[in-house]
């Protein structure tokens, strides 16, 4: 069994209230229920904070512990070279998620620290954007260390 981080950043803990023409009006926590149910297979663990910090700590103590981590790092993305710095420190799969089309949006968001740290990047394709990512690993399963 491949053990998969989901860890999100700042504001997304607001999912379901906030700006649900851009992020719907699901909450997190009821969607990654239903992933649990979707991958049976796979230990998903999910970590949410607003603050940088606590994201690279949680970064941290993933070696060792997880296959891979699906990363929606918020507005992280196009300010923190920190967190880029930790995915490329810590050596684990990396894909980062973004649930609307950041390139559709404002200049600023256009610009994302993190991705050429991370095997992959989805965007703009709401929630799925998760599912898709922990499809990728399992595709990957023989090539992720267990």
């Amino acid at each position: 069994m491949i053990t998969i981080a989901i860890v999100n950043g700042p504001n997304l803990n607001l999912l379901g209230t906030r700006e649900p023409e851009i992020y719907g009006n699901q909450t997190f926590e009821a969607y990654f229920e239903e992933l649990k149910t979707m991958f049976p297979q796979v230990q998903l663990q999910y970590y949410q904070s607003n603050v940088e910090g606590e994201l690279i700590n949680f970064l941290h103590n993933c070696m060792g512990k997880v296959n891979g981590i699906v990363l929606n790092a918020g507005a992280y993305t196009h300010t923190s070279i920190a967190l880029a710095d930790a995915i490329a420190a810590i050596i684990i799969p990396t894909i980062e998620v973004h649930i609307s089309n950041v390139m559709a949006r404002e200049d600023f968001r256009k610009t994302s620290y993190i991705a050429a740290k991370c095997v992959g990047s989805i965007s703009g394709l709401g929630m799925m954007g998760y599912k898709l990512a922990v499809e990728y690993f399992l595709s990957q399963k023989s090539k992720v260390k267990n």
